[in-house]
């Protein structure tokens, strides 16, 4: 019995010494694919929250595996297309590498017309003058850059010569669709340079900080024309005159795939096919996040709220047609701010007196009938 008992105890020991060593030799591996994937998580990481991580870490391995392979020789093709932007770009980024965007050509810059309007939006805002400073104005002709130059601090010249660009381009003209698609080609650049943004149409009035309101979960969050009350759900129709989206691997698919659209929806514009593709972005491996903006809060032309509130952010003139129209309408709503503002706080609560103009010539003008005697399509970011 004790010799039986001390050959148990040998296997024992035996098999102790080998399940130590095994162990010891598998720790190190164990530890380096720890540090490996650590090191993959920080480079996907995203600049504003981590909500759902385990989401998107399911979904980051297709974004990577279904990028094509030519996305390397398009990306040294994006940096000869805007030389100077990945230079310009931390001069304008906020502490999280977010920068405003917006776009101007020489009609849209010229003194009195929408650049001066928009720029007074942040002085007059509450507490939104700042953002000025982060907010980069892209000239797509060389009058608008100079006008951006004399009254801004930061402005980027993109060339576009494939059309004019410099007038005040009819709704779905050469010119007009030329001048959206390639914002978008810029705004692409910008998320692979690492920097969040927000892309603002220059008609666009600025009132309060709309960046509180910025999803954190989503990838892209975008006002709308028409808000169904519901945040995340599709059936919202989207407008690409205001709209955030955080810079990861995801979202620089999403504008290499929402722009390889285009030739799939000839002839329209950025935000008629994304409303076209929204479904295939969410729904597809790519699982973009989309989350919408309460037009309450994010105030539209085309969805009019009557009453200035507590807690309206922005005024976009669209809906609109024609450069004179946007601007005498948006002086109408600048000087209603200004009046709403100039109220005691104790008479804003009672605000329901101070209400947005109605925006008649804008009306008129989508109501009129052209020259060939159809009558005018409504542009849904126009």
């Amino acid at each position: 019995m004790g010799s039986l008992s001390m050959m148990s105890s040998g296997k024992r020991n035996g098999l102790s010494h080998l399940a130590s060593f095994l162990l010891g030799a598998l720790l190190p591996t164990v530890l380096l694919v720890f540090l490996a994937s650590d090191r993959l998580g920080e480079r996907l990481t995203t600049s504003i929250s981590s909500f759902g991580n385990g989401y998107l870490q399911m979904t980051k391995a297709h974004v990577v595996a279904s990028a094509p392979a030519a996305a390397a020789g398009e990306e040294e093709e994006q940096q000869d297309s805007f030389p100077g932007l990945p230079e310009l770009l931390p001069k304008v980024a906020m502490a999280d590498r977010t920068v405003i965007v917006t776009s101007v050509n020489e009609a849209w810059a010229r003194p009195g017309s929408l650049l001066d309007l928009f720029r007074d939006s942040f002085r007059n805002g509450e507490g939104i003058e700042h953002l000025l400073n982060h907010t980069l104005v892209v000239a797509v002709d060389d009058g608008g850059f100079a006008r951006c130059r004399a009254v801004h601090p930061h402005c980027y010249l993109l060339e576009i010569t494939s059309a004019n660009a410099s007038a005040a381009n009819r709704f779905l003209s050469k010119g007009y669709l030329e001048l959206v698609w390639a914002k978008l080609a810029l705004q692409q650049r910008v998320l692979q340079l690492g920097y969040n943004y927000l892309f603002t149409d220059v008609d666009v009035m600025w009132l309060r900080d709309p960046f509180r309101h910025i999803s954190l979960y989503a990838d892209a969050t975008m006002s709308c024309d028409g808000f169904s009350g519901d945040p995340e759900s599709l059936h919202n129709s989207p407008n690409t005159g205001f709209f955030y989206v955080k810079s990861t691997p995801r979202t620089v698919e999403m504008l290499r795939y929402w722009r390889a659209a285009r030739s799939r929806f000839p002839p329209h514009h950025d935000q008629k096919i994304f409303d076209s593709i929204k479904r295939e972005l969410a729904g597809g491996q790519l699982g973009v996040r989309i989350a919408f903006l309460d037009t309450a809060l994010f105030g539209t032309f085309c969805d009019l709220p009557g009453e200035i509130g507590a807690a309206i952010c922005t005024m976009h003139a669209n809906c609109c047609f024609g450069l004179d129209n946007k601007v005498r309408e948006l002086r109408s709503v600048a000087a209603a701010w200004k009046n709403y503002t100039s109220l005691p706080p104790a008479e804003r609560k009672s605000a329901s007196r101070v209400t947005w103009p109605y925006p008649r010539r804008c009306r008129a003008a989508r109501l009129a009938k052209p020259a060939g005697g159809k009558r005018q399509i409504r542009p849904a970011g126009n």
